[in-house]
């Protein structure tokens, strides 16, 4: 077919309808927020910073992971239960019971795969993230807790606690590659945007930077008691420490301490809009959610939400990827 210029003018306003659409139907920052105490979900309109709804779902849920197409994916420990849920309803789309001790979780869009460890037998589980079947095992160290998947889809890594260490696969393969040791009893992990794995020892009160590619410990890092969650913003690494009820502030480019965010009581769970532009941070005993804003390094809001808010890894939709 020739193109014609006289088509030009409905062309361009043709062209400029479907780029307001596509924009207008990505995804808003919405945060799903696990309170395992209270056995629900808080659903938070993040750009608005309120409560939208809350969603039963028994098991004490804690592990949580935004699925790149619609789907919430959680883990319910209490009851060994990993649930998908529509994060537009809250309905439970399939689940299944792993005979062991589910505790962190973690999806691989690239794939189809679901990542889940396994707190008492030393291996992440690999799902299939429709059916939620089995597709095989990955050995790991000893208690593993956190798994973080890397931006470019390379790697994927998990925080082996009672071994003091983290283990790296290929993500593509599954095979295993490395077996770094960090500090004393490492927890919840992730990846920087320049592909360095940050990992928090909650054992030793800090920070190992690690090479998932070389397996090499680049730093250790100093933070507050208890470090926890990471995320990144701003080109500093966020991480909550739970006994010091705070946020310490880290760059990326000194791998230095450069501030401290107070925040609700025992924050755990955090992560980062799509912008980069808030932080969302669950605060287990107190049962809020702090926002704070990465540039003016301070507490915007504090929300209130249900009982025991965990929110162990990827909570919110359309955030950074």
């Amino acid at each position: 077919m020739l193109w014609s210029s006289a088509l030009a003018p409905q062309a361009e306003l043709g062209l400029a309808l479907f780029l307001a659409a596509t924009a207008s139907a990505a995804p808003a920052d919405t945060a799903f927020v696990t309170c395992q105490n209270g056995e629900e979900i808080s659903r938070i309109d993040v750009t608005e910073m309120h409560e939208t709804d809350r969603w039963p779902l028994p098991g004490k849920p804690a592990g949580v992971a935004v699925g790149a197409h619609g789907d919430l994916f959680t883990v319910s420990a209490g009851s060994k239960t990993i649930q998908r849920l529509s994060t537009k309803t809250g309905e439970i789309l399939s689940q299944i019971v792993l005979d062991g001790g589910p505790i962190g979780i973690a999806q691989d869009p690239r794939q189809g795969r679901l990542f889940v460890s396994d707190w008492y037998n030393a291996r992440l589980w690999v799902l299939d993230d429709k059916t939620l079947e089995t597709q095989t095992e990955m050995i790991t160290g000893e208690a593993p807790a956190g798994i973080a998947l890397s931006g470019d889809g390379r790697f994927v890594a998990s925080a082996d606690k009672d071994a003091d260490q983290v283990s790296v696969f290929d993500a593509g393969t599954l095979q295993p590659l490395h077996r770094i040791p960090v500090g004393t009893r490492p927890f919840g992990l992730g990846f920087a945007p320049d592909g360095r794995l940050f990992v928090g020892n909650v054992g030793s009160n800090d920070i190992s930077v690690l090479d998932a590619e070389s397996g090499k410990r680049l730093a250790t890092v100093p933070v507050g008691e208890r470090p926890y969650g990471i995320a990144f913003a701003n080109n500093h690494a966020f991480v909550t420490n739970q006994y010091s009820n705070t946020l310490t502030v880290i760059s990326l480019d000194t791998l230095e301490p450069e501030a401290t965010i107070d925040v609700g009581e025992y924050p755990e769970g955090i992560d980062v809009t799509a912008k980069g532009d808030l932080l969302v941070i669950a605060n287990w005993f107190d049962n809020t959610v702090s926002f704070v804003d990465p540039d003016t390094m301070s507490v915007v809001r504090t929300l209130e939400t249900c009982d025991g808010p965990r929110a162990f890894g990827r909570f919110l939709e359309g955030g950074r990827q």
